[in-house]
């Protein structure tokens, strides 16, 4: 499967907000917190065509128990293997992925954390966008694309777990 990686497009905050909008209007309460993370999210950060949205909820079990209304969104699960977190995408494009955390792990989310520091540092955000283009244009495959990414992810969650006085993690899951 080819990558397709387009430059940011400014439609995409609107989208991914009126998906959180939609998500918390069919399931009131469930999420107290969703925000567009990812680089969809990033103004002038090129992307692929995926909005990745993270909510955050009291207990993953409501969320399974409430799977019926995200199908009729749209949304289905996929196995991810990553503990503490469920994942829904949803085709289309763009194409939504739909992170589900515990409230209680919301504030350390690397997502979240990555985002914020592309947001206030435009030198990574630039070398980010040129790692993914060189990427896409060596015709990874998925799987090899994102591992491709780590070691600058990696150093760039470094940096912004540093700066809140967080413990370092593996930004691969398990």
């Amino acid at each position: 499967m080819t990558i397709e990686i387009r430059g940011h497009d400014p439609r995409w905050p609107g989208q991914a907000q009126a998906a959180v909008e939609e998500l918390t209007t069919a399931l009131p309460g469930l999420f107290p917190s969703v925000e567009h993370v990812g680089s969809t999210a990033i103004p002038g950060l090129a992307a692929k065509p995926v909005i990745d949205l993270m909510a955050a909820t009291a207990a993953l079990d409501a969320v399974v128990a409430a799977e019926e209304v995200l199908r009729r969104l749209g949304y289905r699960r996929l196995e991810t293997g990553m503990r503490e977190r469920l994942f829904y995408r949803r085709d289309g494009d763009p194409a939504y992925h739909l992170h589900v955390v515990t409230a209680d792990t919301w504030d350390i989310r690397n997502e979240r954390l990555l985002r914020d520091h592309l947001l206030r540092h435009p030198e990574d955000r630039d070398a980010y966008g040129a790692l993914k283009r060189d990427l896409a244009a060596a015709r990874h495959d998925g799987e090899a694309y994102t591992r491709a990414k780590t070691g600058l992810i990696q150093r760039m969650v470094d940096a912004a777990r540093t700066r809140q006085g967080l413990p370092l993690v593996d930004v691969w899951e398990d």
